[in-house]
């Protein structure tokens, strides 16, 4: 018999609202035993059902709705059915060669990542409930979507949130994790096994093809990056000259490598910089670019370190809005949930401000269509991008 758990008065709003997310301090009493990991059925303080999902009460987050029907069980043909929903979404509204397949609570299926890299697969499990199913999702990847191979990243922290242990590997027989892949025009190699997250960041896709009209025959800049993506995108919309600076050695060889496949080794070239420091030394030489493009990291991935964070994208856009020649573009972004966009907004500004500078905005953007945000999930809004004229 399914476990059911009721919710304290006055706390059960947003999870009627449709938030994927119970909270430990939400529940006020259940009836039935349950393991970590089970299904188990939700419901507010009148007896009115919620949802059901799986619990794991070592988490602050102690259980994730799955789905709000109470008669759907969550069996091999609920995920045949949310597969083929996130599938036909994305069909619709982006290049599929390489995207993500599935983002967790905004495909219905918290606790689960898979990115797709033309016919390769990796998949992030982050949660003791989803972490039962992966022989389940392995198999509709190889059966329904012909995956040729499925390798697992599951290496993050949360994990042990979770009671689990961080784990990598191959989920099928061994292959290449050099992929290559095309996107924008671009032509990369991406290392499913030890790129960072799932080896590509796909999330900034759009973005990437946004700064094609600002970089025509002009010198760029491209600050924290990566794998070279928004380097290469400058270089293949015909920049000048683009330099990409990261503080990665293994990065910059990776972006060089990639630089030298699209046939762009002699206009965009890397080299491996602390940005925070290069850019203070190359401002005091009064050295300038038409475009200043900067991708930082996440600075903060919890509430109570949001005020350091600040700082930190306060000092990094100053910086970089000096080394923008007056009338050249600049590109900058948070790819962190606790940063609101109000609060990035506010921070861009007061460095505009110590800068000098005046912005005129071009346009303001967020994570590719494949990363949908959910509007009663507010953890799915994290990606923040801004395109200025600089004055």
């Amino acid at each position: 018999m399914t476990s059911k758990f009721y919710l304290h008065k006055g706390k059960n709003k947003k999870a009627e609202q449709g938030r994927p997310w119970i909270y430990i301090d939400e529940i006020n009493e259940y009836d039935g035993d349950y393991e970590n990991g089970d299904i188990v059925e939700v419901y507010n303080h009148k007896g009115y059902f919620i949802g059901k999902g799986y619990i794991n009460d070592k988490s602050k987050i102690t259980i994730r709705i799955m789905t709000r029907d109470i008669n759907e069980e969550i069996n091999e043909d609920f995920f045949k059915k949310r597969f083929k929903n996130a599938w036909d979404y994305r069909k619709t509204v982006i290049d599929t060669s390489s995207c993500r397949f599935i983002f967790g609570e905004a495909d219905f299926l918290p606790g689960l990542t898979i990115d797709k890299f033309e016919d390769y697969y990796v998949i992030q499990i982050s949660t003791l409930g989803m972490d039962k199913y992966r022989d389940l999702i392995v198999d509709i990847l190889v059966k329904e979507y012909n995956a040729k191979g499925i390798y697992e990243r599951s290496d993050i922290k949360t994990r042990e949130i979770e009671g689990l242990e961080q784990i990598k590997g191959f989920l099928t027989d061994p292959f290449n994790t050099n992929v290559e892949i095309i996107e924008n025009g671009v032509k990369y190699i991406v290392d499913l096994e030890n790129g960072q997250k799932t080896g590509f960041f796909l999330d900034q896709k759009e973005n990437r093809a946004a700064i094609h009209k600002i970089c025509k025959d002009r010198d760029v800049l491209d600050c924290f990056t990566h794998t070279g993506s928004f380097a290469l995108n400058a270089g293949i919309a015909g920049a000048k000259s683009v330099l990409g600076i990261d503080v990665s050695q293994h990065a910059v060889d990776c972006a060089t490598r990639n630089s030298k496949l699209n046939g762009l080794e002699d206009v965009v070239k890397f080299e491996c910089h602390n940005a925070f420091n290069v850019l203070g030394d190359w401002s005091r030489e009064g050295k300038q670019f038409d475009v200043v493009i900067l991708d930082p990291p996440a600075f903060t991935k919890s509430r109570n370190t949001i005020n350091s964070a600040i700082r930190g994208y306060k000092e990094i856009n100053l910086r970089g809005l000096k080394m923008v020649k007056p009338g050249g573009y600049f590109a900058t972004c948070s790819c962190s949930h606790y940063m609101s966009e109000e609060q990035l907004k506010k921070t861009v500004l007061e460095a505009a401000h110590d800068a000098r500078r005046t912005l005129r905005q071009i346009e303001v953007r967020t994570q590719s269509s494949d990363h949908p945000i959910l509007w009663n999930s507010d953890e799915s809004y994290y990606l923040k991008f801004f395109i200025f004229q600089v004055v």
